[in-house]
């Protein structure tokens, strides 16, 4: 696969296959992280959503040239598997303790830690949002920037919580097949992709269904307990000063959570891009509806696609100020009609 954006060609199979995974021992077990790009480079960390690991929550968005280009051409990208989703995991003994949400936070840093990383940029899709915040929140001076998928940020409601208490049931007793498969691909996907009895679902969402088929649901259980039992981050997002730019899907079952974020965090820093007719994996289902507002994003840090700038960067980010006016739809243009743009309120 490759793309030409003006005189830059971008092998993206090349580039995302060559890749190698790390087990990077932890305070508390190790976890799979996959290195793909030059170490010199400034890093991108990213984190998935509950029972995907980085090739099922990332793909779509790497494997659009455009992006990846992007991505690629300006970061080294390390992508963390929470414990138990990598390909071929066997089932964590019973034995193991379970992991709180701080404490998958601190894993995240041990990750840094492993890589000798300093100040990093981070990508995360719902519950891989949440922890990456809440990293953020913890470890403020080694964040530079966010960028949030479809983020959770506040306690579960009483009706989320007891949805996942019931999948957490099945999870257990049935594993990933029929109804729980069902369940997790109504969390990513919206109903245009899923299907029905007239339409057919879509490649992407048979593809997730696919692998999803392989987990192990005692593994994932463990990850969704966790965000199950999640705190509220309101108050220390008020205290976040890192850039944040957050997408949500207008039919993501997390919407309020993504646009409650926002009116918390520092308007000057943060910006909200709403996607229509799109779920809460928006990295899968609409990731050419998150170019252009990286682009700008990371206009920010000086950073540009190949097309734009030949050098590759080899320094730390150094972040100057960046309007969240530059991410409204008359900046956007017309490239994304599809997109609604909101800028963070000020409350």
């Amino acid at each position: 696969m490759g793309d030409s954006s003006g005189s830059v060609s971008v092998d993206v199979e090349r580039i995302y296959f060559g890749g190698k995974e790390h087990p990077v021992r932890t305070r508390y077990g190790s976890v799979a992280v996959s290195v793909y790009g030059d170490e010199d480079k400034p890093a991108l960390i990213t984190y998935p959503d509950v029972a995907l690991n980085y090739m099922s929550c990332f793909q779509g968005l790497f494997f659009c040239p455009e992006a990846a280009s992007l991505l690629l051409h300006n970061f080294c990208i390390y992508h963390i598997t929470p414990q138990g989703h990598e390909l071929g995991a066997a089932p964590i003994p019973s034995n193991v303790p379970e992991l709180s949400v701080d404490k998958l936070a601190d894993q995240v840093a041990d990750v840094l830690d492993f890589f000798g990383l300093g100040s990093v940029m981070c990508l995360g899709v719902t519950a891989g949002a949440y922890v990456l915040t809440l990293f953020a929140t913890k470890y403020r001076e080694r964040v530079l920037g966010l960028m949030l998928v479809s983020p959770l940020c506040k306690v579960p409601s009483w009706s989320e919580w007891l949805y996942n208490k019931v999948l957490l049931n099945l999870l257990y007793y049935c594993g990933t097949s029929g109804l729980v498969n069902e369940c997790l691909l109504q969390r990513y996907f919206s109903s245009e992709v899923r299907g029905s009895g007239q339409e057919p679902e879509s490649e992407i969402v048979q593809a997730c269904r696919s692998l999803l088929d392989q987990r192990r649901g005692v593994n994932v259980c463990r990850f969704l307990k966790a965000i199950n039992e999640r705190h509220d981050l309101t108050e220390a997002l008020r205290k976040l000063q890192c850039r944040t730019l957050i997408f949500v899907g207008e039919n993501s079952q997390f919407h309020a959570d993504a646009v409650h974020m926002t009116t918390k965090l520092d308007r000057r820093y943060c910006a909200l891009v709403e996607v229509q007719a799109c779920g809460s994996l928006v990295t899968e289902e609409q990731p050419h509806a998150m170019l252009i507002p990286m682009e700008y994003f990371l206009m920010g840090y000086g950073l540009y696609r190949p097309s734009q700038l030949d050098s590759s960067p080899r320094s730390t980010l150094n972040p100057f100020c960046i309007s969240p006016e530059l991410l409204s739809p008359e900046s956007m243009g017309v490239k994304l009609k599809p997109i609604k743009t909101r800028i963070s309120l000020n409350v």
